[in-house]
């Protein structure tokens, strides 16, 4: 795979709220500089942790760094998400949903708060099945239509509700959507073990196939497991505890050692060696940095082998 068909994708959920805004410009300066193209954020982000309650404060950084870099959206793709924003401020159970009229007050309040007329990708953030799906897919086409997003996405879905929407959109006449978003990385959990975080929907096989099968491209979220892999305050979830998860560990520690790279390079190539774009978050330069040098890392069919056999 050529390098330029491999990406680090910069998630900004913190942006504003964790990560101060001029800690955010830095990073963003830096990814920028380091040929960094794609930002993934969400109106929601975050209003667990803002005071207010309420989302916005990811796309309001984003926003002012925009306006504080000009010629910057000519170089960046801006992906934005729709569904969790809760309509009253601290209750996670008033989010927005995805009827046309949330998915499109949705999106006019991004644009206005990112300070642009379009988004390059939008993203369904989750399923929300108290609307008729065809209602869902309608708004998004309409969206695409009309220039306000330029691509369609569905994050934490099912394959078989990708492939029902895409269908639906095809019999309209609308774009349908062509990106799938979902958690995943190079250890997994204990099979058919829940993980402590709501709404997360873990990568399956199917979403591969159906990815590979229609030419889907496939984002990952949590896919350096918040540190982890390198950081022994930050220990790997008890879900994660089983003999599966030495393994790997030990073969990533060896593949490291030979490719003289991080353990965190070498999990962020082996997602990219298979065609998946992983989101990385950051709260230092350094963080992404480190993550854009994982795209010179290049991983055999022998240290593929190794990690199947691991896993």
């Amino acid at each position: 795979m050529d390098i330029t068909d491999r990406r680090i994708v910069l998630g900004t959920m913190d942006f504003g709220t964790r990560v101060a805004p001029e800690q955010a410009f830095a990073i963003l300066d830096s990814f920028v500089a380091d040929g960094g193209v794609w930002l993934d954020t969400a109106n929601c982000y975050s209003f667990w942790t803002d005071p207010s309650g309420a989302g916005g404060a990811s796309e309001r950084v984003i926003g002012a760094w925009l306006r504080a870099r000009p010629g910057a959206r000519d170089t960046v793709r801006i992906a934005t998400k729709v569904r969790h924003n809760p309509l009253v401020p601290h209750a996670p159970d008033s989010a927005e949903g995805l009827s046309a009229r949330a998915v499109h007050s949705g999106v006019e309040e991004s644009l206005g708060r990112l300070g642009v007329d379009h988004v390059d990708l939008l993203w369904a953030h989750a399923e929300d099945r108290t609307v008729p799906l065809g209602e869902t897919v309608g708004a998004f086409g309409e969206l695409v239509a009309k220039g306000v997003a330029l691509r369609v996405g569905a994050a934490n879905h099912a394959a078989w509700r990708v492939e029902r929407a895409r269908s639906l959109a095809r019999e309209r006449g609308l774009e349908p959507w062509t990106a799938l978003q979902l958690r995943h990385s190079l250890v997994q959990p204990r099979p058919l073990a829940p993980v402590a975080e709501g709404g997360h929907r873990m990568l399956a096989a199917e979403d591969l196939d159906l990815a590979r099968s229609e030419g889907l491209a496939v984002w990952l979220y949590s896919s350096l497991m918040w540190g982890s892999y390198v950081r022994a305050d930050k220990p790997l979830p008890a879900v994660y505890d089983h003999p599966g998860t030495a393994r790997v560990l030990g073969v990533l520690d060896s593949v490291a050692d030979e490719l003289s790279a991080t353990r965190n390079q070498v999990v962020l190539a082996w997602l990219m060696r298979q065609g998946i774009d992983p989101i990385v978050g950051a709260s230092r330069v350094e963080q992404i940095e480190e993550a854009l040098a994982a795209l010179r890392v290049r991983l055999g069919d022998e240290h593929l082998a190794r990690f199947a056999e691991a896993r």
